[in-house]
């Protein structure tokens, strides 16, 4: 049986200026798959993802979801379309709660690239926005803090919470920018499992700079270097790939 692709990219390029950050990148991810990208600062990865969520307009490149080509899209098209991310800053509203937090995610996004404050025009509206941002929470294990503020969090806490976000808008495609950045050792064994859970219900791409963490749960790895994508293919594949220990994962991971 063969899985089918949820979304491919091919020929991608992003200019600023006289600057190529992407060069000819390609990217697939099929359903319940969980891809990764890897490589050095500067590589290109956030600003594959940016190009993705519609905050970067490629300079050229194809963008074929479900299946289907059609034009890059913008920022306030991706609940739409079922493509939902984190930001690699969390970016919580500290003066909100927990809940409150993860019931902006449920919003669309607009054209700006900010998300939509308002919540329900109604108490209905604003009692089913709630009662799916505790369904996000409790699938993240984070039920209990509701109620809390943001600025009250710890930093994993943070990162939960961030992730019930996005799930808020039941994602097809679920985009993590950097998950397990600035967590210890237990906090990234519990996300690895919260991936692993995940993916029965979705895509994931992942961008990540802990090895322990894409090569536990990706079944596939791309690595870009200098905006281009100079390897890919399976965690073990990559792991041997020569130009991958030179630019990269070093000797030692080899």
């Amino acid at each position: 049986m063969t899985s089918q692709s949820v979304l491919s990219i091919s020929n991608l390029t992003v200019k600023f200026g006289g600057l190529t950050a992407l060069s000819d990148v390609f990217l697939n991810l099929e359903e319940n798959q969980v891809v990764g990208l890897i490589g050095p600062n500067g590589a290109g990865k956030t600003t594959l993802f940016n190009a993705i969520s519609g905050l970067v307009e490629p300079t050229s490149g194809t963008f074929t979801f479900n299946g289907d080509k059609r034009g890059w899209p913008s920022t306030h098209e991706l609940t739409s379309l079922g493509i939902s991310r984190t930001l690699q800053g969390v970016g919580l509203f500290p003066d909100l709660t927990v809940a409150e937090n993860v019931m902006i995610g449920a919003q669309k996004f607009s054209k700006t690239g900010l998300i939509s404050a308002g919540f329900g025009r109604n108490k209905s509206d604003e009692r089913r926005l709630r009662d799916r941002a505790h369904a996000a929470l409790e699938r993240v294990y984070a039920g209990s803090l509701a109620d809390k503020r943001a600025d009250s969090l710890s930093y994993p806490d943070t990162k939960r919470v961030a992730i019930a976000r996005a799930l808020v808008s039941e994602p097809k495609i679920l985009m993590l920018d950097e998950p397990a950045g600035g967590l210890g050792p237990q906090d990234i064994e519990w996300m690895n499992g919260l991936i692993r859970t995940l993916r029965s219900s979705m895509s994931i791409l992942i961008v990540e700079h802990h090895m322990d963490v894409v090569m536990q749960v990706c079944d596939q790895l791309y690595v870009l270097n200098f905006g281009e994508v100079i390897a890919s293919g399976s965690a073990e594949t990559v792991r041997r790939d020569p130009a991958v220990i030179a630019a990269y994962l070093g000797t030692g991971v080899a």
